[in-house]
């Protein structure tokens, strides 16, 4: 599978230029024969939501996103926006194929310190569910930004069968390295996950500079054994291709079954007790 990683800045708010933006990604894509583009966390609306005079949330059924794919040809997309329903909002990563849409995942740990205050304009999402990629292609699982950093989630993704976890991510530069160098986290979380999980991980950051926060890229490939194998620029914008093959996985987990025995009994057992003693439901 043909994998293209759109590296795109976005304009706060501006929904039909972040669409014109993710077209012509896409169609630049296209020419190279990806299968599937990947967009970063909130690409069509940006990340400072709580900016915003209007809001300019959408339907995950919108037809400009369903127009983003076509049921002859053309890469698949997965692209992230302000999610609305009739009664709650959501930070959304959705993929669409064919003219449809195929899976929706809402992010489901929201950042709610220092500048970060998702909590105050979306809703976390309730649910985890891998997916199958069209064509027989194999499996995978959607764990937007902060969700990849609580390790029960990539194991519950990987537990249900995906091969490849797609993160779509606005991760920006650490406001204090000393206390937190984001970049050199994100390396080391992201080739944790894939070598001890035995997935491919897709990770795609978005750039530029928004309501004082300046995000960094660097957004890349890494194989079920840790190793990056394609990654795009810091700083700019960049859209990098590279080909997966995304059974290596199965191959792998085959060969060495690190993930093989999941003891979900035990893992149940122990998780309802914590809630007992008053652990958070």
């Amino acid at each position: 599978m043909r994998v293209a990683l759109a590296q795109t800045d976005c304009a706060l708010g501006d929904v039909d230029a972040n669409l014109a933006t993710a077209r012509d990604q896409l169609d630049q894509a296209a020419a190279q024969n990806a299968d599937l583009v990947v967009f970063p966390e909130l690409s069509l609306h940006g990340y400072h939501l709580g900016a915003l005079n209007t809001d300019t949330s959408i339907a995950a059924d919108d037809p400009r996103l369903l127009a983003l794919t076509t049921p002859d040809s053309g890469p698949d997309v997965l692209v992230g926006f302000h999610e609305h329903t009739s009664l709650r909002a959501y930070n959304t990563s959705a993929y669409y194929a064919g003219g449809a849409l195929l899976h929706s995942h809402r992010k489901l740990y929201l950042p709610n310190y220092l500048a970060w205050e998702e909590r105050k304009h979306v809703s976390p999402g309730q649910h985890l569910r891998a997916y199958d990629l069209p064509g027989g292609r194999g499996r995978a699982a959607t764990l937007v930004c902060n969700d990849a950093w609580q390790p029960v989630l990539p194991w519950l993704a990987v537990q249900d069968g995906a091969e490849v976890v797609v993160v779509p991510a606005n991760s920006a530069a650490t406001l204090d390295p000393e206390a937190m160098d984001t970049g050199l986290y994100w390396d080391t979380l992201l080739a944790y996950t894939a070598k001890m999980l035995q997935c491919w991980v897709v990770f795609v950051n978005r750039v530029g500079n928004e309501n004082g926060a300046s995000f960094w890229g660097g957004s890349r490939v890494v194989d079920p054994r840790g190793t990056v194998v394609a990654q795009a620029p810091q700083w700019e914008p960049g859209l990098v291709t590279v080909d997966i093959d995304v059974h290596e996985a199965r191959r792998q987990r085959r060969a060495v079954p690190l993930v093989a025995e999941a003891r979900l009994g035990l893992i149940d057992r122990e998780v309802r007790r914590l809630i007992d003693e008053g652990g958070d439901s």
